[in-house]
């Protein structure tokens, strides 16, 4: 399984979003989670990341909002309880892992799933 973080630098919620994803892959020692800083416009609209910090597993963003263009801005999720968050919570990263895990598609929306960004 390909994990990449995806973020602008010094973005405060990635190191969030790696920890929570390192919690999530407890028992999996041979996980490999990938980071990268997108610097541009060009290179999220590449990358496909929709906001900072956005999660790939296998090239695809499990917490997309359907019509979420890719961009430099801040991302949001909600959590169980539907508050904001600036990164997914572990158990929401345990959940796209296992659907993973079990060839689902990753993508689109999955409750608590994300909020679109703020303006």
């Amino acid at each position: 399984m390909e994990l990449t973080v995806l973020a602008v630098p010094d973005c405060p919620n990635a190191a969030v979003l790696v920890e929570r994803l390192a919690a999530a892959l407890a028992g999996c020692p041979d996980a490999v989670v990938l980071r990268r800083q997108v610097a541009d416009e060009r290179e999220a609209a590449e990358t496909g990341m929709a906001g900072s910090p956005t999660l790939l597993i296998n090239g695809t963003d499990p917490f997309a909002v359907p019509g979420q263009a890719p961009g430099l801005f801040c991302r949001f999720y909600r959590d169980a309880a539907g508050r904001l968050a600036g990164a997914p919570s572990v158990e929401d990263v345990r959940r796209a892992l296992e659907q993973a895990r079990r060839g689902r598609p990753a993508s689109g929306p999955q409750p608590p799933g994300t909020a679109p960004a703020l303006p």
